[in-house]
Parts: structure tokens; C-alpha cells; sequence
């Protein structure tokens, strides 16, 4: 399973992404879609998301504000703000533990990163923000595979500054 995972859209798809994407499988959205973004992306691969806190009544309907999956043989748990090892956010933890996941994906920071939690046993992913709002000064996604029990081939792929406009 090949998975492309963004986050914090906020109305902003860049064209690079459909590119970088087009060998996945599946794309999974960790919130803050923002308006002009969920159509495009339903219409280009199947979509897994949660909705974020800026989103609207159109997202909230079409996304919960947690998921929790089996990917290949991988437990996946995805909330939009949920911090990170050693700083999770209120009442995140717990939810680690009830479900626990291989695999715990959330956005919201604006901060790419990937790290292993080795309290929990889990892989914890955040793959930064691709829209143009925000404090980030590089957009960022990632893509990986999701292998039997496994996650690898994992790359971070930037798609050029904050502030820079997509080529269409």
C-alpha cells in the first residue's frame, strides 16, 4: 500500500502534490482541509481524513475528528492536534493507549516530523503543512508504504517555500 499523507491544506493544493502522489494507493489527510481542497482530492484517490480545527460543517460531515484503521497489518490512529512523544496533547495519550496503534498521524504543528515513541511502541508521523497559511516556512508531505507489518520507503518531500505560488 503506498499512502501519500498531507496535512493543513487551508484551501491550498498545490498541483505538485497530484504528481507526487499519482503512484499512491490511497491518500490520507490529517486535517485542516480548508475550502476548494476535498472534492479534488476525493476525485483523485481514495481518501482516509480528519477533520481539522479550522474546518467547517462540509468537512465535519465528511470526516471524523478521530480514525482509527488497519492498513496491511498496520494499526493506524489519526487525529489533527495531537502534539508528539513527550508532549502530547489533553487526553491524546489515553487514546494511544485505548486503541494502540503502530502507527499515530497527526498535523496541526506545522512542523514535519517523524519519530518513534518507544513508551507506546508506536510510529508517531506529522507531515507538516502543504497550504500557504501558517507560520512554516517550507510546505511539506510525505510518502510512504505501508508493508505487511511494516512502514517504509518513507521520504518528506518539500514542495517549496510558504509563501511560493504553485505552478499550475
Amino acid at each position: 500500500m503506498r499512502v501519500g499523507l498531507l496535512s493543513d491544506t487551508h484551501g491550498f493544493l498545490d498541483e505538485a502534490i497530484f504528481r507526487f502522489f499519482e503512484a499512491c494507493d490511497e491518500v490520507w489527510h490529517a486535517g485542516d482541509f480548508g475550502p476548494n481542497v476535498l472534492d479534488r482530492l476525493m476525485a483523485f484517490k481514495p481518501l482516509r481524513g480528519v477533520y481539522g480545527n479550522i474546518d467547517g460543517a462540509d468537512i465535519r460531515s465528511e470526516f471524523p475528528a478521530e480514525l482509527s484503521w488497519q492498513s496491511e497489518l498496520v494499526r493506524v490512529y489519526m487525529t489533527h492536534d495531537g502534539g508528539k512523544p513527550g508532549s502530547y496533547k489533553r487526553g491524546i495519550k489515553r487514546a494511544l493507549i485505548r486503541h494502540r496503534p503502530d502507527l499515530f498521524i497527526c498535523g496541526h504543528s506545522h512542523i514535519a516530523c517523524v519519530i518513534r515513541d518507544t513508551e507506546l511502541q508506536l510510529l508517531h508521523m506529522n507531515p507538516g503543512a502543504c497550504g500557504r497559511v501558517g507560520w512554516h516556512q517550507k510546505r511539506t508531505v510525505l510518502r510512504f508504504q505501508v508493508n505487511d507489518r511494516r512502514v517504509d520507503r518513507l521520504e518528506l518531500i518539500e514542495l517549496g517555500p510558504r509563501s511560493a505560488k504553485a505552478k499550475d
